[in-house]
């Protein structure tokens, strides 16, 4: 490892001061207060912005079957509580905030915050919209029965979008928005955005662009770089896991950059929690691709600075791709899954002849899936055949899950009304029987010619939003 006492660069004379960019949210359904933390420490450090990352691959799916049910709906679910604590100190701070958690209804998430800063009495926001990730138009979806091929015909798509990068964000910044509001765009470009529009970089500065996205990766995932899915008690102990910091990022004019977190919470940053991060998802350290650029991280160094300071250096860029990744989601199908608890005198062994019974009844209808929670379920195959696990070891306290998949709606239901009828019909004293059904989804990637996808922006009008 480099020097560890390197002290962090500052900046010469003309360029610009320094980015701070914090990141309050790793995904749809992480902790709603980790926002307060980190715009404290934003605003005691002179400003900044704000990012969100709310958005993985199956929740912009969920979000559009959500929009088809109500045209107003469509966003991040947990929006009002993610912005509202936080949008007045954002305000009075002139920090900015972006996000994808417009999801499949930007203009309706915009249309929510407006709405909350009216409530608090807020001057209202500058709020930008970016678009053009929905493919939707006939020649996009040619082009991706191109890629795709026949097997498409037979796809009922719910959603089929593109992941933008950050020129759109940086624009929209550049044109004096005070929020942004994205749906898919990849998620370091949240970060890439507001660097491009802070520093002036041309959008063809690959080094730059480099350093900047894996700064955004370090981000993107919220507390994974301040502890979090990190921890592993008595191997990587985390103080404060209860309370861990969010992360911010402070990125200099060349794109070198160091990374922190919110001041006065719990967890760690070091060079072990930013080596786990910087490695995360990437297939290859040296093409680490993403719409702005591809990012090179194969020389990348670690240098801690401090308590919660970690510098990295040595990332550098190459020319962006000339496709964009899309995901495409279709409707794959029933769930059916159902549990039933076996335990004390021969718990395992009642749970075992349990799943034989669905076995023999259900096996030749649909794939099922079987688990035996407590004995053996995650290190098992796919099949409910229970190979990987062990002969019966004896355990006191058993649940068995049987799950499977079918087309048929009336089909998958048949998994919860035989794990239902064990009550009666299966082995003595199962009890707390709980059942499930609900629509799966299913998804394929592939790329598109990037000049097929126009993407843009545009500043949210209330007048012309509501019609």
């Amino acid at each position: 490892m480099p020097d560890t006492h390197t002290p962090a660069r500052t900046p010469t004379a003309g360029t610009p001061p320094p980015l701070l960019i914090g990141c309050a949210s790793g995904f749809s359904g992480d902790r709603t207060d980790g926002a307060g933390p980190v715009v404290d420490t934003l605003a005691a450090r002179g400003g900044g912005t704000l990012i969100f990352e709310t958005l993985a691959e199956r929740t912009l799916a969920l979000a559009q079957l959500a929009r088809q049910q109500d045209p107003r709906a469509g966003y991040e679910p947990l929006l009002d509580e993610l912005v509202g604590p936080i949008l007045a100190r954002c305000h009075a701070h002139g920090i900015r905030i972006v996000s994808n958690f417009g999801a499949a209804n930007p203009s309706g998430a915009a249309r929510r915050i407006a709405e909350l800063a009216r409530a608090q009495g807020l001057p209202a926001p500058r709020i930008a919209i970016i678009h053009g990730d929905d493919l939707a138009s006939p020649r996009q979806r040619a082009l991706l029965r191109e890629q795709l091929g026949p097997r498409m015909d037979d796809m009922d798509i719910v959603s089929a979008n593109a992941y933008l990068g950050g020129a759109d964000i940086a624009a929209a910044l550049r044109a004096g928005a005070d929020i942004v509001v994205a749906g898919r765009v990849a998620d370091p470009s949240l970060t890439v955005g507001p660097a491009l529009a802070h520093f002036g970089w041309r959008e063809d500065d690959w080094e730059k662009l480099g350093r900047a996205t894996m700064a955004g990766h370090m981000l993107e995932c919220g507390t994974q770089v301040t502890g979090g899915y990190f921890a592993v008690p008595g191997l990587k102990d985390v103080d404060g896991l209860h309370e861990t910091g969010f992360p911010i990022a402070e990125i200099s004019a060349d794109g070198d950059f160091v990374v922190g977190k919110a001041t006065g919470t719990g967890g760690r940053v070091d060079a072990r929690t930013v080596k786990e991060q910087l490695l995360y998802e990437v297939h290859d350290p040296a093409r680490y691709l993403t719409p702005d650029v591809v990012a090179d991280l194969s020389r990348a160094q670690v240098v801690e600075l401090g308590a919660d300071r970690v510098q990295l250096r040595g990332i550098t860029g190459h020319a962006r791709p000339d496709t964009l990744k899309v995901n495409i989601c279709h409707r794959g199908g029933w769930l059916g899954e159902a549990e039933i608890s076996y335990a004390g005198v021969q718990a395992e062994a009642r749970a075992r002849l349990a799943a034989d019974i669905v076995r023999r009844r259900l096996g030749s209808a649909l794939p099922l899936r079987i688990d035996l929670i407590g004995a053996i379920s995650i290190l098992d195959s796919d099949d409910g055949a229970l190979r990987g696990a062990l002969p019966d070891r004896h355990a006191r306290d058993v649940r068995l899950r049987v799950a499977g998949t079918h087309a048929d709606r009336a089909v998958a239901e048949r998994v919860l009304r035989e794990v239902t009828a064990l009550y009666c019909c299966g082995p003595a004293g199962g009890g707390g029987v709980r059942t499930a059904l609900r629509p799966r989804l299913n998804m394929v990637s592939c790329a598109i010619d990037r000049n097929a996808v126009p993407g843009g922006w545009r500043m949210f009008d209330a007048d012309e939003d509501a019609r």
